[in-house]
C-alpha cells in the first residue's frame, strides 16, 4: 500500500480532486502509528476477521456476549449451505446441461424420422403430444433438478443429473438417425 496518491503507478485526469482524499491520509497514519506501538486500532468501518483478530478488534466488539458469536454450525442443524461452486463443479454443470440440449435435439430428429411409422401405429395428435414431451423431458429434467438441489451437496444434485443423462436417453435417433442405419 502505498502512503499517499502521489506515489501511485498510475495517474488520471481528476486524481488531484480533493474529494478523493477525505480522511485517507489521516487514517493510514493511524494504523501505522498503532503497528509501530503494539496495541493495534482498525479504522472506523473497519473489522478484523481471521487468526489474530481479537488483537484488532475495536473496544465496542468485546461486549458481544458469547452466544452471538457462537458459530452457527448448519451441518449439525442437517441444514446444508450452499456454497459458491468450483471450477470444476462449473465445468461439469456445463458438461451436463450440454447433455441435456444434445438429449433435446436428438428428441426431435429421431421422433421426426419415426413420424410416418408411428403415426400408423398411434393418433397423429397423441403423436405430436408425445413427441414434444420427449423433446422438453431433458430440459425440464435439468432444469428441475438444478432449482430444486441449490440446497443440497453437490454430490447429490450430479447425482440426479447423471440420472438423467442415462434416463433420457434419444433412443429414436439412436436406433433410427445417423448410428442406426
Amino acid at each position: 500500500m502505498t502512503p499517499g496518491r502521489d506515489a501511485d503507478a498510475l495517474s488520471w485526469d481528476g486524481d488531484d480532486d480533493p474529494t478523493l482524499d477525505v480522511g485517507a491520509a489521516d487514517q493510514t497514519l493511524d494504523v501505522r502509528a498503532a503497528e509501530t506501538s503494539g496495541t493495534a486500532a482498525l479504522p472506523d468501518g473497519w473489522s478484523a476477521v481471521g487468526k489474530g483478530s481479537e488483537a484488532l478488534a475495536p473496544a465496542e466488539a468485546a461486549e458481544v456476549s458469547a452466544f452471538e458469536t457462537a458459530p452457527v454450525e448448519p451441518e449439525a442443524a442437517g441444514v446444508y449451505a450452499p456454497q459458491s461452486m468450483g471450477n470444476a463443479s462449473l465445468i461439469a454443470l456445463g458438461i451436463m446441461a450440454g447433455f441435456s440440449l444434445l438429449y433435446a435435439i436428438g428428441w426431435v430428429i429421431g421422433g421426426l424420422r419415426l413420424r410416418d411409422t408411428a403415426e400408423f401405429l398411434v393418433a397423429p395428435v397423441a403423436y405430436q403430444v408425445s413427441l414434444w414431451l420427449a423433446v422438453l423431458a431433458p430440459l425440464v429434467w435439468f432444469g428441475s433438478v438444478y432449482l430444486l438441489t441449490s440446497g443440497s451437496k453437490p454430490w447429490v444434485r450430479f447425482a440426479w443429473l447423471i440420472g438423467g443423462v442415462l434416463l433420457l436417453v434419444p433412443w429414436p435417433f439412436i436406433m433410427v438417425g445417423a448410428i442406426g442405419q
